[in-house]
C-alpha cells in the first residue's frame, strides 16, 4: 500500500483536486467563476514556458542524434503513425453519427434563434478568414514573416518547423556547433525544473479551473447541444479505453498495455483540467518517457502531435459536420457525399493549432466553407467545439502519448521496452 501511495501520490492528488473542483461546480454553478483566476494562473504558467520548452527539446533531441539516419527514420515512422490513427478516428466519429439524429426538427428552432443573437458578433472576423486562401492559410501556419513572432504560443507549428531546422544546422555544424549545443542542453534542464516548480501548484490550479469550467458550462449548456455532448462523451470515452488499449497492444504487447495505462492517468487529468493540448506538453512527455519511449522519440512526437495529430478533434469536426447535416437537413446517402465529410473533417483538423478553449476557428470556417453551408453557422460550430472540448482534448494528449509507443515500435523494432531497459541499466 505504501508503494502504491509512494508511486501514485501525485496523480491521487490531482483526482482528488479535479474532483472537488467539479463538486465545488457544481453545487455553486456560475458563482464558482470566482476561482477562474487561480484556475488561469496555472494555465498561464504552463503557456509561459510553452516556447522554450518546444524549442529547446525539439532541438537537442535532434542535434544530438548520432544517426543522421534515425531522425528521417522517427519522421517517417511519426507521420505513418498520425496518419493511421487519424483516419481510424474520422472512421469511428462518422460511424458513430450516421444513424443517430444529434439535432431534431424541435430543437433546430431554438438553435437557430440563438445563431441569429451571436451571428452579428462574428460577422468581421468571418469576413477575414472568408479572404485567406488554403495555401495562405498554410504559409501562415509553417512560418512567420519575423523572429519574434516564433515567441509566441500562438504559431507553435511555425515554431516546430523552426526548431527542426535549427537542430539539423547545430548537428551539420560539429564540433563549431557544440557550444551553442551544450548551452541549449543545459538551459533544457533548467525549464524542466521549472516546469517541475510549476507544477507544485497544480492541484490548487486544475481544481479551480475546472470548478470554473463546470460551472460555466452547467448554466449555459442548451437541449439542443446536450445529445451531442453526452453522445460525443460517450464516443470519447469508449475510444479512450478501448481503442488505445489496442495501440498499446500493437506497440508493446501486454507489457505495453500495463505501461500505458500505468502512466497515462497524469496526461488525461491535465488534459480535461486545462482542455490545452499545449498546456499539457510537459506532462505528456514525461508520461511518455515513464512508458518506456526513448528521449528523443518522445520529444519529437509529442511536440508535433500537439499540432498535427488530434483524434479528439477529427472526431469533434465530424460530429460538427453531422450536426449540420440534421440541422439543415442535407442528404448525406451518396458515396460522394460520405467520402466529402470525411475528407473535410481531416483536412480541418490538420489546420487546428494547439490554443486553450475557443480555437479552431479556422478549421470551423473550413468546414463551413467546404460543405456549401452559411458562413452564419459559424456560431453553431463554435459552440459545439467548447462543450466538447474536455472529452476531445483528453483524446488528442493521450492520443499523442500512445502514438509515441508505436512510432518507437517501428524505429526501434519489437523489442524496443526490453532495449530502453537495458540501457537504463547500463546507466545504473
Amino acid at each position: 500500500m505504501k508503494k502504491f501511495l509512494s508511486n501514485y501520490k501525485s496523480t491521487i492528488i490531482l483526482l482528488v483536486a479535479i474532483i472537488v473542483g467539479a463538486i465545488v461546480g457544481i453545487i455553486f454553478q456560475e458563482k464558482a467563476t470566482i476561482l477562474s483566476p487561480l484556475g488561469d494562473l496555472f494555465l498561464n504558467l504552463l503557456l509561459v514556458i510553452i516556447v522554450p520548452l518546444i524549442f529547446l527539446t525539439i532541438t537537442t533531441s535532434i542535434a544530438k542524434m548520432k544517426q543522421p539516419k534515425r531522425l528521417g527514420n522517427i519522421m517517417i515512422a511519426i507521420i505513418g503513425v498520425f496518419l493511421f490513427t487519424s483516419i481510424i478516428a474520422v472512421l469511428i466519429g462518422f460511424a458513430s453519427t450516421y444513424f443517430v439524429e444529434l439535432v431534431k426538427p424541435e430543437d433546430s428552432e431554438t438553435i437557430r434563434a440563438s445563431l441569429e443573437q451571436t451571428n452579428q458578433d462574428t460577422e468581421g472576423s468571418e469576413e477575414t478568414e472568408e479572404e485567406m486562401s488554403i495555401a495562405d492559410r498554410t504559409v501562415n501556419l509553417l512560418t512567420v514573416n519575423d523572429f519574434s513572432k516564433l515567441l509566441s504560443k500562438d504559431n507553435i507549428i511555425a515554431l516546430l518547423v523552426f526548431s527542426v531546422i535549427f537542430g539539423i544546422a547545430i548537428y551539420m555544424s560539429g564540433e563549431k556547433g557544440k557550444p551553442v549545443y551544450d548551452f541549449l542542453v543545459s538551459a533544457n534542464v533548467i525549464v524542466g525544473n521549472v516546469v517541475k516548480i510549476i507544477m507544485y501548484y497544480a492541484p490548487i490550479g486544475l481544481g479551480c479551473y475546472f470548478a470554473s469550467l463546470v460551472g460555466s458550462f452547467g448554466a449555459s449548456i442548451a437541449v439542443g447541444y446536450l445529445k451531442t455532448f453526452v453522445i460525443y462523451t460517450v464516443v470519447a470515452v469508449a475510444f479512450y479505453f478501448i481503442i488505445y488499449t489496442i495501440y498499446a497492444f500493437l506497440a508493446g504487447g501486454k507489457e505495453g498495455i500495463k505501461l500505458f495505462w500505468k502512466n497515462c492517468i497524469p496526461s488525461t487529468v491535465t488534459a480535461l483540467a486545462t482542455c490545452s493540448s499545449a498546456a499539457s506538453i510537459p506532462v505528456n512527455i514525461e508520461c511518455s518517457k515513464k512508458m518506456g519511449v526513448p528521449d528523443d522519440i518522445a520529444e519529437t512526437t509529442i511536440p508535433l502531435g500537439t499540432s498535427f495529430h488530434k483524434d479528439g478533434s477529427i472526431i469533434g469536426s465530424v460530429f460538427k459536420i453531422m450536426f449540420l447535416v440534421c440541422l439543415f437537413g442535407t442528404n448525406v446517402q451518396t458515396t460522394g457525399s460520405v467520402m466529402g465529410i470525411l475528407g473535410v473533417a481531416l483536412l480541418a483538423n490538420l489546420l487546428i493549432t494547439a490554443v486553450p478553449i475557443g480555437g479552431g476557428t479556422i478549421s470551423e470556417m473550413l468546414i463551413i466553407t467546404m460543405m456549401g453551408y452559411p458562413v452564419a453557422a459559424l456560431p453553431i460550430l463554435t459552440i459545439i467545439a467548447t462543450i466538447i472540448d474536455p472529452p476531445a482534448t483528453m483524446l488528442n494528449v493521450v492520443g499523442d502519448t500512445v502514438s509515441s509507443m508505436m512510432v518507437a515500435r517501428i524505429v526501434d523494432g519489437k523489442d524496443w521496452m526490453k532495449q530502453r531497459k537495458k540501457e537504463e541499466k547500463d546507466k545504473v
